[in-house]
């Protein structure tokens, strides 16, 4: 069950995104659900990698690099996802707040409590 409520969460978050200029998706909701699997398997396995090889530049810059790596994770993501298409980095470091702002609040109402 978890996993399928996270796929749903992928899939919404990217949605969300789409309020950022150059930022689309054309497709059916399959093809976001599909989008939204594919981006939680990429971030479990390509996002620790990403973040072991910035840490010098997350340490020179308190930590702001965090947002430019979660920019450019979506930047690069977006042509493997059926039917989502990031146009430049500008919108996707736009495109990154939205989505970490959507999973914070979905985290916050579906995430684990004391009793999971």
């Amino acid at each position: 069950m978890r996993l399928i409520l996270a796929i749903v969460g992928n899939a919404i978050a990217l949605w969300a995104t789409t309020v950022v200029p150059g930022i689309t998706f054309t497709g059916t909701w399959l093809q976001l659900a599909l989008a939204g699997a594919i981006f939680g398997l990429l971030n479990l396995i390509v996002r620790p990698l990403a973040l072991i090889l910035s840490i010098p530049a997350l340490i020179l810059t308190l930590g702001l690099f965090y947002f430019v790596l979660n920019a450019l994770l979506l930047w690069g993501f977006s042509r493997l996802l059926p039917g989502y298409a990031v146009s430049g980095f500008w919108p996707a470091l736009g495109g990154s707040l939205v989505l970490m702002v959507v999973n914070w609040v979905l985290s916050g109402l579906f995430g684990k409590t004391k009793d999971d």
